[in-house]
């Protein structure tokens, strides 16, 4: 939903960044700004730094900068409209109404009204597992070692013997027959007419990323079968966009997610201070499910059974992370079958040791495939080594597949220029791998001209943020118009408006981007090092090079594109004449 700029601003304002960041960050102050360790990339020494005076935070260690909004949308991993509201609620500011059509409303209103049954279901299957009933339930957690603070974190119940027993607790509330069946908490048939979809089982509630119950999981006590049951897909339970434990493991900030099979992997691994461990949904993991774990983290670490199935659904997962983009490793849990029993069995630290030498896909993908030849044999061994030419083949990029072909060649003792050979025949044969476009000259400009124009954009505007008293001295010279097109520009337009009416606002600058990267890249124009320097006069000099910088750059520009635009051509002629006065005039810092 859109919200006017004058209320976005209202909520920033009443929601102190300082206060709000200290909920999450142990900050200390150090002049007017607080220092503390960066929560989005991990370092030993403070880069992360939060002005109050600015309402801004930026690390200098990673680039992470912004607002109080962009801060929850970085965070939290929430949308710009999903921060507006956090902090809307925080400050107590009421936010308008959506305006829905009218079918739209009766969708809200069922979607609410779903989720509002599965949590008294939740809350349910809760108090069952805690009651005299619930024995069983409680008795099989903990000779599974859970703790009861471990056991209250997820939620865990437990589901009656009779078979209708949640029909009547819900119907008791209130809530009909059809939105009970809707929300997949029953079955009709008819033998038994409408009956529990769980009983006599241990519950699992499956939460979305905002913590609401969105389905469940039942494990049977007993030998009944199914062992394992899980809600059938509904209107606000979707198995291939969500993941068992990404309610918390998306704030974990390890830099890698563990993609396990069940959710007691979860439980077990979290309970162990792995709480970045996630699990598909009783189903095979999903491009949806990458897609999502990919806004959380680059490197996804697979902890899955170390059997069969478990190998053979490890192999296809690394398929479906490299399509998505992300980098996987593979867990060895041998000789334990699963992470729990391995968690029991040796522990966390033995664990994190296994986490550290996770191994890389590629090879993992390899030992497998060697699997089916005999290496012994001359002829099954020059196969494998076709084979393993064939799947370099995979790697579209030039400077990766060498490394790879380096790498392959050293672990399995394969002459490199014979391997680089058979990789590049098979390419040549299935037209797999592009030919590389090499430049026609081997020199490299390091830095791009466009990247100087640009630095000297932010070095300004860093400075002006800083000092605003300098910029009546330089706005007969320097204007939005002499900076690049896009964000640069509306960053700048914005600024100097605010300077304009006596003002600096850099936090109400970013709330204009709703985007999470604008909001950072917008952030990191007012946060630019400058260099340090001994005396005024060095200073003075420098800020005089960067506006002349500025403005030199921006009438190129427009000479460039000049065409037979009558107005271009004004504009040209002026601002030359702008770069001849400004060459000759001192500015002040004082």
């Amino acid at each position: 939903m859109y919200y006017p700029d004058e209320l976005i601003e209202e909520i920033r304002m009443k929601n102190d960044i300082v206060d709000v960041i200290s909920g999450y960050v142990r900050l200390q102050k150090k002049g007017s700004n607080h220092f503390g360790l960066c929560p989005f990339h991990n370092e030993k020494s403070p880069s992360f730094s939060v002005s109050g005076p600015k309402q801004m935070y930026y690390c200098f260690g990673c680039g992470a900068g912004g607002n109080v909004i962009t801060f929850l949308m970085e965070y939290e991993n929430y949308s710009f409209q999903e921060a507006v509201k956090v902090l809307a609620d925080r400050a107590g500011v009421q936010l308008p109404q959506m305006e829905y059509s009218q079918k739209a409303r009766r969708e809200e209103s069922r979607r609410a009204k779903l989720l509002e049954v599965n949590k008294e279901a939740a809350k349910y299957f809760y108090y069952q597992l805690r009651s005299r009933q619930g024995s069983i339930g409680y008795q099989y957690f903990k000779e599974r070692q859970l703790s009861d603070e471990t056991m209250n974190r997820f939620g865990l119940g437990y589901s009656n013997k009779y078979s209708d027993d949640l029909i009547r607790y819900l119907k008791s509330k209130g809530y009909t027959e059809d939105l009970i069946r809707d929300a997949g908490l029953c079955n009709t048939d008819e033998k038994h007419g409408m009956y529990d979809k769980f009983w006599n089982r241990v519950m699992f509630p499956i939460q979305d990323i905002n913590h609401r119950v969105i389905g469940f999981g039942g494990r049977v006590m007993g030998d009944g079968k199914p062992k394992y049951l899980n809600s059938p897909e509904t209107e606000i339970f979707d198995k291939s966009r969500n993941l068992y434990g990404l309610n918390f493991a998306r704030t974990s900030r390890k830099g890698n997610m563990i993609l396990c099979e069940g959710y007691m992997d979860v439980i077990a691994m979290h309970q162990a201070g792995f709480n970045q461990a996630v699990a598909s949904l009783g189903t095979a993991f999903t491009s949806g499910q990458a897609s999502l774990l990919k806004r959380y983290a680059p490197e996804v670490l697979l902890c899955y059974d170390s059997d069969g199935a478990g190998t053979n659904a490890a192999l296809r997962a690394i398929g479906i992370l490299k399509e998505a983009g992300l980098t996987g490793k593979v867990i060895n849990l041998e000789p334990y079958k699963d992470p729990d029993e391995f968690m029991k069995a040796l522990g966390p630290e033995e664990f994190q040791k296994r986490l550290d030498n996770a191994e890389n896909s590629f090879f993992f993908e390899l030992r497998q495939l060697q699997k089916d030849y005999n290496l012994s044999d001359p002829e099954s061994k020059t196969n494998f080594h076709r084979a393993i030419a064939k799947k370099l083949c995979e790697f579209s990029e030039e400077v990766e597949r060498e490394n790879y072909i380096e790498a392959v060649a050293q672990k399995y003792n394969i002459g490199f220029e014979n391997l680089r050979k058979l990789v590049r025949s098979y390419a040549a044969q299935t037209g797999l791998v592009k030919p590389v476009e090499r430049p026609k000259s081997g020199i490299q400009k390091k830095t791009a001209p466009q990247d100087n124009v640009l630095r000297t954009q932010k070095l300004l505007l860093t400075w002006l943020v800083d000092q605003p008293q300098l910029y009546p001295k330089i706005k007969k010279y320097i204007t939005a118009q002499d900076f690049s097109e896009g964000l640069y520009r509306r960053v700048a337009e914005r600024l100097f408006a605010d300077l304009d009416s006596g003002k600096v606002n850099p936090a109400g600058v970013i709330s204009m981007f709703e985007d999470e990267e604008e909001q950072r890249e917008a952030a990191s124009l007012f946060h630019t090092k400058l260099v340090s320097m001994e005396n005024d006069q060095e200073k003075e000099k420098a800020f005089h090079d960067i506006v002349c910088a500025v403005k030199r750059n921006s009438y190129e520009r427009d000479s460039a594109s000049l065409g037979t635009d009558v107005a271009a051509l004004q504009r040209v002629i002026a601002g030359k004449k702008l770069l001849e006065e400004l060459n000759k005039t001192h500015i002040s810092l004082q």
